[in-house]
């Protein structure tokens, strides 16, 4: 597992969090944002695409009468300028990877949560107290999904032997089907562990991130192309991508489901975990309400539908969710490794091939997107 870092102590004023976010980051076009409703039972919720959706969260609307409205958002980077540009308590939730909680909180765009409201008993012991969730002793956000990240591959071209390896990204099977998720972080991530740089893909040295680059300019022939989220699905979709590394089951599971020849393998040189959360924004008028969704997205129930969200499936951390998926969707269960009979997600956890994903610990974030940016060219 990768070692991870200590944030270092101390806040930073709400705009000098740009400065963190990178030159190659496509930063938003500063938003005249006015709180979607405001009725004393609307959240504002930043977010991934998806997690408003009625599959997921219908039965909290309709036990509560809370109303959730979504601003949605693609990439932490993405995630951290919209709130940075954006007046305090403009959202009562926001949904963060775990990366970017600790830029959050160093930001002042947070509050710190009161860990007795949460059911950390109820999830796996690895989940409970998680990096960069906690603060020493406080908590700022309560992890609700996750997922690995290695390649996702047509079947129809590659073989699962083929592709332990990221090493399959220079073979001429492929030349002109590598495709690219548009974000610096997982897919430079799943490269750094090709370059060699096993079990600590974010933490490298000089000549460590010189080896990734070197390994970049190698595979940067196969290129086809760069894809937003949407045509990440439908590139594997239509054949024009064979492999893209740096993406998982999120993409694979609902594919496969719908009879496209596709799955996804973590290389034996390892992946990247994608972690979920979610936090109160500072200063929200509405924290009592945020705290109830948080309570509910964290519930059993609230789990068990959070893995199969239609936008994208995911793994979750909560044991008991885990339970109710198998009495509900067993089906689902089987299908996401989340079963307690057979080889399922935690224990590739338990491998040590999983590396949680962290932002760049011993360049600067812009040298990482930078880099990407030159990639990309």
């Amino acid at each position: 597992m990768t070692k991870l870092i200590t944030p270092k102590t101390g806040l930073i004023q709400r705009r000098s969090v740009l400065k963190g976010i990178g030159a190659g980051a496509t930063l938003l076009a500063a938003p005249s944002i006015v709180r979607a409703q405001d009725s004393d039972r609307t959240l504002n919720f930043l977010s991934w695409p998806g997690h408003t959706d009625p599959a997921v969260i219908g039965p909290f609307e309709e036990a509560t009468g809370i109303k959730v409205v979504a601003k949605e958002y693609v990439g932490g980077d993405n995630m951290v300028a919209l709130v940075n540009q954006s007046p305090v308590g403009t959202y009562d939730l926001i949904l963060s990877d775990a990366e970017y909680v600790i830029q959050l909180v160093q930001g002042g765009f947070i509050d710190p949560l009161t860990p007795e409201d949460y059911p950390f008993e109820d999830f796996f012991p690895e989940f409970q107290k998680f990096p960069g969730h906690w603060i020493g002793d406080d908590l700022y956000s309560v992890i609700i999904r996750f997922g690995y990240l290695g390649v996702s591959y047509r079947t129809d071209v590659l073989t699962q032997d083929e592709v332990d390896t990221y090493q399959i990204l220079k073979d001429p099977k492929v030349t002109g089907k590598v495709g690219y998720f548009d974000w610096y972080l997982p897919s430079m991530g799943c490269l750094s562990c090709g370059a060699g740089n096993v079990g600590h893909p974010y933490d490298i040295n000089d000549d460590e991130f010189a080896a990734l680059l070197g390994f970049m300019d190698e595979v940067k022939p196969q290129t086809t192309g760069f894809y937003s989220m949407a045509d990440t699905f439908s590139s594997l979709t239509n054949g024009d991508a064979a492999i893209i590394p740096g993406v998982g089951d999120w993409i694979t599971q609902l594919l496969a489901a719908d009879g496209v020849p596709v799955s996804s393998w973590v290389p034996k040189e390892g992946g990247v975990q994608w972690t979920e959360s979610l936090c109160i924004g500072k200063d929200s008028p509405k924290a009592d309400l945020a705290k109830e969704f948080i309570q509910y997205m964290s519930s059993p129930e609230g789990q068990a539908l959070s893995a199969v969200m239609p936008a994208y499936n995911a793994s979750v951390p909560s044991k008991k969710g885990w339970e109710v998926l198998n009495a509900t969707n067993p089906d689902a269960a089987k299908r996401l490794r989340m079963t307690f009979e057979d080889n399922n997600v935690m224990d590739d956890y338990a491998e040590g091939k999983i590396n949680i994903r962290q932002t760049p610990v011993q360049q600067d974030i812009e040298d990482w997107t930078d880099a990407f940016t030159d990639f990309k060219s």
